[in-house]
C-alpha cells in the first residue's frame, strides 16, 4: 500500500485537496427543508434559501462540498481515494470543519454544508468524528443552515441516529446498482451494510413524525429525507436493471432522490471497463435522470419505460417521448376530457401545465392557443392531442411519420448524438439512389 500522509498542512491546503477529492460524489443537490432559524444562531433552512450553482462539468456545487478525509481503509477499484493509490492524504479536524463552514457562510459563498468522507481507521471512528464536527457546528457555532451528511455503512447505529438529529439530509451511497457489481469492484463493502443504515434512517424518520405530531418542539430527525448515489457504466447493468433498482429504493426506503454518476476513469484496473476516447457516459446519465423524474412525478413504472427485450434508452428521444412513440394506441388524448395522469404522459406537457389544464377546463373549453399560453410545447404535443376532437394539423399516428416530423421541426439532439452522425432529415432522406442513378428505393430504417 502506498499512502503519502501530510501531517503539517494548513487548513486551506487541506481544503484544496479535500474539495477536489469530493467532486465525484454527485448526491449533494440541496432541496432544503422548512426548518427556520430561531433567531439565536446563524443561517436558516428555508427552501428558497438554498441556491444552486454548477461546475463546468454540470455537477452541483451549491454547498461547501468536502470530504472529512481522503484516507481510506477500503480499496474500491473505481475510487480515486482507494488505499492502493499513491495520493496525498489528509484529514480535517472537527474544529476545521466548523471554521471553514462559518467563514464561507459569512462571506455568502455557501448556504450550507455537504460532508462526506473516506473511511479512517474504521466506520465507527469515522462516524464519531463526523458527529463531533456536526455537534460542534450546531451547538457551539450556532449554525442553523442546511447540512447534508453521509452515513457511513457499518458504523454503530446509535452514532448514525445521533448524527441524524443534527443533519437535514443523510445519504448512504449504494455505489453500484447490483450486489454482483459491488462484489466485483468494491469487495470490502456489502449490500447489507449499505441498506442497514438506509432502513435505520427510514424507520427513525417515521418515528420522528409521530413524535412531532404529539410534541411540536421535539427535535427533528433528517427533516429533508435521505438519498443515495449509483455509479453508472462501471459494471454491465442495463438501463432497465438500473431503473428497476431505483424504483425499488423509492418504494422500499422512501428515498427523496437517487443520483446517477457517470463512471469516470480515474484508475487503471483490469476489472474496470477499458478506457475509451468517448469519456464518461453523460448521455446515459442524462437519460436515467429523465426516467427517474418520470418515476417520481409522472406516475410511470420502470416496466413501462423499458423491458428485457428493449433494455436501454433511445439515444435520440427522451424516455417519455420514446414511450409515447411506442404506445401510439393510447393517443390522441382529448385535452378537455383526459384525466390528470394521462395528461402527464403526453410529450410536451409537464406536470405544471397538466395542473393548469385541469383547473382551466372547469371554466370553459380549451383550444390550442390556450394550451400555448399554459406552457405546452405544441411542436411535440400536437401529434398526441386533440382539442374538442380536432388536431392542430392533419397528422398520421405512425411512429416513422412522427419521428421524422419531430426531427424536422428542430428537435434538439444531444451533442453526443450529433457527434455519432445523427442529423435532421432532408428532402431526399426517404429515398436512396442506386449506382446507375436511375431508380429510387425507399429507406427502410426511417429516421433512427
Amino acid at each position: 500500500m502506498n499512502m503519502r500522509i501530510q501531517e503539517s498542512m494548513s487548513m486551506y491546503e487541506k481544503l484544496n485537496i479535500l474539495t477536489d477529492a469530493a467532486k465525484y460524489d454527485v448526491a449533494c443537490t440541496s432541496s432544503g427543508t422548512a426548518r427556520k432559524g430561531d433567531g439565536t444562531g446563524m443561517g436558516n433552512c428555508e427552501r428558497s434559501g438554498i441556491c444552486h450553482s454548477f461546475s463546468a462539468d454540470g455537477r452541483c456545487i451549491s454547498l461547501l462540498k468536502i470530504l472529512f478525509t481522503n484516507e481510506c481503509i477500503y480499496d474500491c477499484k473505481y475510487c480515486i481515494n482507494r488505499r492502493s493509490n499513491d495520493v496525498v492524504r489528509t484529514s480535517f479536524t472537527p474544529d476545521e470543519i466548523c471554521a471553514l463552514t462559518m467563514e464561507f457562510y459569512r462571506r455568502n459563498y455557501i448556504e450550507g454544508l455537504f460532508l462526506s468522507s473516506g473511511i479512517l481507521k474504521s466506520p465507527d471512528y469515522t462516524m464519531e468524528l463526523i458527529y463531533a464536527a456536526l455537534y460542534k457546528l450546531r451547538t457551539e457555532c450556532r449554525f442553523q443552515g442546511y447540512i447534508h451528511v453521509k452515513a457511513i455503512p457499518g458504523a454503530d447505529q446509535e452514532l448514525v441516529r445521533r448524527t441524524g438529529f443534527l443533519a437535514d439530509r443523510m445519504s448512504v451511497n449504494l455505489e453500484l446498482p447490483t450486489a454482483e457489481g459491488l462484489k466485483l469492484l468494491a469487495p470490502n463493502k456489502t449490500r447489507k451494510n449499505i441498506l442497514t443504515p438506509m432502513r435505520l434512517v427510514q424507520n427513525r424518520m417515521a418515528e420522528n413524525k409521530q413524535e412531532l405530531a404529539l410534541y411540536r418542539n421535539a427535535p427533528r430527525f433528517v427533516p429533508a429525507g435521505q438519498s443515495t448515489q449509483m455509479i453508472i457504466g462501471a459494471t454491465p447493468e442495463t438501463d432497465y436493471q438500473i431503473i428497476q433498482v431505483a424504483e425499488s429504493l423509492y418504494q422500499k426506503f422512501e428515498l427523496k432522490r437517487v443520483f446517477y454518476s457517470a463512471f469516470v476513469h480515474v484508475n487503471e484496473d483490469k476489472a474496470l471497463p477499458a478506457r475509451t476516447d468517448e469519456g464518461p457516459p453523460l448521455l446515459r446519465e442524462h437519460r436515467l435522470y429523465q426516467a427517474d423524474w418520470l418515476l417520481r412525478y409522472y406516475h410511470f413504472q420502470a416496466s413501462e419505460l423499458l423491458s428485457e427485450e428493449n433494455p436501454n434508452f433511445n439515444v435520440v428521444f427522451d424516455p417519455k417521448c420514446n414511450w409515447a412513440l411506442k404506445n401510439l394506441g393510447q393517443f390522441p388524448v382529448e385535452i378537455n376530457r383526459a384525466d390528470y395522469k394521462m395528461l402527464l404522459r403526453v410529450p410536451g406537457l409537464g406536470y405544471k401545465s397538466a395542473v393548469r389544464i385541469v383547473k382551466a377546463r372547469r371554466l370553459g373549453v380549451l383550444d390550442f392557443p390556450d394550451l400555448k399560453k399554459m406552457g405546452v410545447v405544441l411542436k411535440r404535443a400536437m401529434y398526441f392531442i386533440t382539442c374538442s376532437g380536432k388536431m392542430l394539423y392533419p397528422t398520421r399516428l405512425e411512429e416513422d411519420y412522427i419521428t421524422r416530423n419531430l426531427l424536422d421541426a428542430g428537435e434538439r439532439l444531444p451533442e453526443e448524438v450529433r457527434n455519432m452522425g445523427y442529423r435532421q432529415l432532408s428532402l431526399f432522406d426517404d429515398v436512396r439512389f442506386t449506382e446507375d442513378g436511375l431508380s429510387l428505393q425507399a429507406r427502410a430504417g426511417g429516421a433512427v
